[in-house]
């Protein structure tokens, strides 16, 4: 459980409301990934790293700050697997095939959006993942990433490097606001992950020290939280059998 006196949670809170103080997300973003002012204009930056333009399979989070990357990816071609929210259903990816979308890109590629035409995939039935784009809430330039706090990101990457389909290969990259990057170190546990680069509106951040945990950190979940799961549960099953 996050509490306010947790390092991640004092972060974010200095990040939330240092983007409203700033006008560049709308009022209400504690507690989420923030929907920042030039979230297209980085999308559209993050298109000139070779690892996008090598990318056939995309994973991605559903948060409205990733939804222009989510649509150029389409719109280019590639298969993009986004996370269920709150990994909600069994299957926990839906499948965006650009050749089967009901409409453009960019007006189909929000969660609301996929969840009305998408068929979810388990796992198991997922492709090797060539790039990740994740949500961030603050990072620093050594790669460090802080999400909301619910962690689903971090289980989203461990049960795919677990299967195989995530390696030390797959570049993991974030997109956010330039008054999301820290100067500084930023708290980190075992089961974070580190970006291999950061995508502003204004530049491209290399990071030198990306991170992979080994998969599923299960002494860091009690068991409301992968009951709440239902990949997560089935895969403890498998593991007790």
């Amino acid at each position: 459980m996050t509490t306010a006196d947790d390092p991640k949670q004092q972060v974010r809170e200095h990040i939330w409301t240092l983007l409203e103080q700033h006008h560049v997300v709308e009022p209400g973003v504690h507690g989420h990934i923030p929907a920042f002012t030039g979230a297209d204009t980085a999308a559209q930056l993050l298109t000139n790293l070779p690892a996008w333009q090598s990318a056939h399979t995309i994973k991605t989070n559903p948060d409205r700050a990733q939804l222009p990357a989510r649509a150029l990816a389409l719109a280019a071609g590639k298969t993009v697997f986004m996370a269920v929210p709150n990994l909600a259903n069994a299957q926990p990816f839906y499948l965006l095939d650009p050749a089967h979308l009901p409409g453009p890109p960019d007006q189909v590629a929000s969660h609301q959006a996929v969840a009305t035409f998408a068929p979810t995939v388990a796992i198991d039935d997922m492709p090797a993942i060539d790039l990740v784009i994740c949500g961030s809430v603050a990072v620093n330039t050594q790669g460090a990433r802080i999400g909301k706090g619910a962690g689903y990101s971090d289980i989203e990457l461990a049960l795919l490097i677990e299967a195989g389909l995530i390696t030390a290969d797959t570049t993991i990259v974030t997109t956010v606001h330039e008054l999301q990057v820290v100067d500084g170190p930023l708290p980190e546990t075992g089961h974070d992950f580190r970006l291999d680069a950061i995508v502003t509106p204004e530049r491209i951040i290399p990071c030198e020290e990306a991170r992979r945990p080994a998969g599923v950190l299960w002494n860091h979940l009690d068991e409301k939280k992968i009951a709440a799961i239902p990949a997560l549960a089935a895969r403890q099953r498998n593991l007790d059998e």
